[in-house]
């Protein structure tokens, strides 16, 4: 289990997803992070999907209050 920037781990599973990096479907490591937007706040945090191909090493990052 990883650890976010934050000091709380993050739950992370692997799912199959589509990687536009290596053109078809591969398996992702799937992680939910709470990040501070603002480093000076403390308090302020938001949750992020985190999903990085296992294949390629590409990350992608999706705030979770956009979606």
């Amino acid at each position: 289990m990883s650890s976010t920037e934050s000091g709380i781990p993050a739950a992370s599973t692997e799912t199959a997803e589509d990687c536009e990096e290596c053109g078809r479907e591969t398996v992702h490591a799937v992680t939910v992070e709470l990040r501070a937007e603002n480093p000076d706040s403390t308090f302020s945090r938001e949750p992020y999907r985190v999903s990085e191909c296992t294949v390629c090493e590409t990350e992608t990052t999706t705030r979770m209050n956009d979606v």
